[in-house]
């Protein structure tokens, strides 16, 4: 959450000194949503492996596009806040100018498709809602404003019909992308077969997710732990450990659940409903209160509706958890932000002087918070290489830390950052013996609530029943046989866990 204070304050700045700062974030917001799409573009189709490793390569060799953020809704929001920053600029352009950002549009559309996203769907149609009823609204005051003839009124928005066309392109791509990638991949494969299904848009809307990964299942889980503890929650950070000490009356989400996939559950099943409450009400009397359905102003609506993108993604997963997200977050939150601007003494008995130090002290806090943000982000970046060793094979780690990359790493002191990730990693490569079984066992009992996957489980039963701590041990088989059959099954077969 220190990224998003940070940006809203930045942004606050900005919006009183510099008049091209929305500019900036919209240019920003464009020119990384149309990278990405290309990229989306790129790995659906196969051929991402020719621009490794400045791209990530997807698992599956055909049909699937996240760009470099790794999840596939998360690359359809960019593309969506990338969609809003291109009808702002369009509002803005020339006749050339705008013909290139519809041909932009075309392309962060095609990405939208290739995403197979039902979130970048709901998403897109909210947009092109919107934007063409503003449209249209547009049109109908400027014919009730002047007397010019319709095609030589300015307009800020396109034409609604080419905004329903945006629908309709999607729809195309949708069906026509599947094809494109086996297509691709057959002639990148030498004529052979491709070697592989591609999954679209259409089956994902008939099929939903595979079965004990819906989000209803999910949510339903949810749902069940807060009522265990509806006024004070798990605690912050707690969810996963919940989730597996939790013995539902009902199906199990399968996989680690460690957050709610839903912003306002999530605040309650941790934080306990009174405060979910106070926090979302807050927000929404906030939002109520600014009154955004009535906003004129192009660059107030287009933070608005980042900001809406932003949290129709927060109902079905967790975009705020992220450092991009809380960034623009926070950008879109600072140029909302009511200010009253600084300004000389209205009876003019300011001194030069005086106007000149009063600059000196603003460019000087300025300068000031910038180098503090640079300052912790190097620190974070520095703290995260450090502490990544670990999880790298040998030959990728830093010099002097091949061999044992624990070494001079400290869960307790210099690395508290990521005193999680470093007690996880220590647990992960320190092996069960007689000597070692009391640390281990400490370690598995913290990271347990950080992440209670299998092999943290089997540790913590093996090294409690090394220790003599057979109840204990007892309980987590227990657990380990109801929450992950298959890892209890190979545990039983003396196998490590998957």
């Amino acid at each position: 959450m220190t990224a998003l204070s940070a940006a809203a304050g930045a942004a606050q700045r900005a919006q009183k000194r510099v008049a091209a700062g929305p500019k900036v974030l919209a240019t920003g917001l464009l020119m990384a949503g149309l990278l990405s799409a290309v990229i989306g573009l790129a790995q659906y189709h196969g051929v991402a492996a020719l621009l490794h490793p400045w791209v990530a390569v997807p698992l599956e060799p055909i049909g699937m596009a996240y760009g470099n953020l790794r999840q596939r809704n998360q690359f359809a929001t960019l593309l969506s806040m990338a969609l809003v920053a291109l009808l702002w600029m369009y509002g803005r352009a020339g006749m050339r100018g705008r013909q290139g950002l519809l041909a932009a549009g075309a392309l962060l559309i095609a990405g939208l498709a290739a995403s197979t996203s039902r979130t970048g769907l709901l998403q897109l149609i909210v947009i092109v809602a919107a934007a063409g009823w503003m449209g249209w609204r547009e049109r109908r005051l400027n014919a009730g404003a002047t007397a010019l003839p319709p095609a030589t009124q300015p307009s800020l928005l396109p034409h609604p019909g080419w905004l329903l066309g945006a629908l309709a392109l999607y729809a195309l791509l949708a069906w026509a992308l599947p094809w494109s990638a086996v297509t691709v991949a057959s002639i990148h494969a030498g004529g052979g077969s491709a070697g592989a299904d591609v999954e679209g848009m259409l089956t994902r809307l008939r099929d939903g997710a595979p079965p004990g990964h819906s989000r209803m299942l999910l949510w339903s889980n949810v749902l069940w732990l807060i009522g265990e503890r509806p006024w004070t929650g798990w605690g912050w950070g707690q969810l996963s450990l919940a989730h597996y000490l939790a013995e539902y009356p009902g199906p199990r989400f399968v996989e680690i659940l460690d957050n709610a996939h839903n912003l306002p559950l999530h605040l309650a099943v941790e934080l306990g409903i009174p405060a979910a409450v106070l926090i979302c009400g807050a927000f929404l009397w906030m939002v109520l209160a600014a009154r955004p359905w009535q906003e004129r102003d192009p660059t107030r609506l287009m933070a608005w509706s980042v900001l809406g993108m932003i949290g129709l993604h927060s109902l079905v997963e967790y975009p705020l958890w992220y450092g991009p997200f809380q960034l623009v977050f926070g950008l879109c939150l600072g140029m909302l932000w009511p200010w009253r601007p600084t300004r000389a003494p209205a009876d003019g008995t300011e001194t030069q002087e005086a106007a000149q130090a009063r600059e000196a002290r603003a460019r000087l806090a300025a300068r000031l918070m910038a180098t503090a943000i640079l300052a912790a982000v190097g620190y974070a970046g520095w703290s995260y290489v450090r502490v990544s060793q670990p999880f790298l094979p040998a030959a990728g780690r830093l010099a002097g830390w091949q061999d044992d990359p624990l070494a001079r790493l400290d869960p307790d002191g210099s690395d508290w950052l990521f005193a999680r990730q470093v007690r996880f990693a220590e647990l992960a490569l320190t092996p069960l013996t007689p000597q070692t079984a009391a640390r281990v066992h400490a370690l598995a009992q913290a990271t347990l609530a950080f992440s209670p996957e299998p092999r943290v489980v089997v540790k913590l039963i093996d090294s409690a029943g090394m220790l003599g701590l057979e109840q204990e041990a007892q309980f987590h088989v227990v657990r380990l046989r109801a929450v992950y059959p298959e890892a209890y099954a190979r545990w039983l077969a003396g196998k490590p866990p998957a």
